[in-house]
């Protein structure tokens, strides 16, 4: 119970972190149903990281280069990851009434993320139960808040273009901003692996850029949160 804990509570803090923001709150039902299919798309998202990974990097399926670790945080992570978390976010919002307020687009978002999060999150800590502790700290202070981030942005763009922002790129952002940000986080991250003389700077980029997102992240909610109480 201890891990399965330390493994949900910081999707369960950023999700309510997301809610106290919401002047209009979403029913339960709908939230829970947008953090199921983000729980359920692990499945696929798995087979597919795989499979991608065999295709670039043989059986093993493990990059030896910063190159081949830069392919596989796009490629193999950011990619698939957001392609189904994507596809998890149209299937709520296609035909919710619910979903008549700007903000609404993030808090559908960061439900999904944070199903698809949490799932990731007790796989790690279960996995690796010896050091269950130092991997619960780290990915509740980097994972986690990534694919919060990640959501954020993705909820953000798909909110602009459904009500109105019809432009190429908020539609093109929908996808490819979450897919940049989640693949420049993975390849910081991946790439003390291959290249261990770069681990220390590359840690440094990362808490950097983490600070970046969730700075940016913020303003975006607070933007969407603005233009509702415009329209009220």
């Amino acid at each position: 119970m201890i891990l399965i804990t330390a493994a949900v509570l910081p999707a369960i803090l950023l999700w309510l972190y997301t809610c106290k923001k919401d002047t209009h709150p979403e029913p339960m039902s709908q939230m829970f149903k947008a953090f199921l299919y983000g729980a359920l798309i692990c499945v696929p998202v798995v087979y597919v990281e795989q499979s991608i990974g065999v295709l670039l990097f043989g059986p093993e399926g493990t990059p030896s280069t910063l190159t081949g670790s830069t392919a596989q945080a796009f490629l193999v992570a950011a990619v698939p990851e957001e392609a189904f978390k994507l596809l998890a976010l149209w299937l709520i919002l296609r035909r919710n009434p619910y979903f008549d307020e700007h903000y609404d687009g993030i808090v559908y978002a960061v439900c999904v993320g944070l199903g698809f999060a949490t799932i990731e999150n007790l796989g790690y800590v279960l996995m690796h139960a010896d050091a269950w502790l130092a991997i619960a700290v780290s990915r509740a202070l980097l994972a986690v808040p990534g694919h919060y981030a990640f959501a954020v942005f993705m909820g953000y763009y798909y909110s602009l273009y459904h009500f109105g922002q019809k432009s190429a790129k908020n539609l093109l952002s929908i996808f490819f901003i979450p897919v940049l940000a989640h693949g420049c986080y993975d390849a910081f991250a991946m790439s003390g692996s291959v290249e261990p003389v770069l681990g220390g700077i590359s840690f440094i980029l990362l808490i950097y850029l983490c600070i970046k997102m969730h700075k940016n992240a913020r303003q975006k909610i607070q933007a969407q949160v603005d233009r509702d109480r415009r329209m009220l």
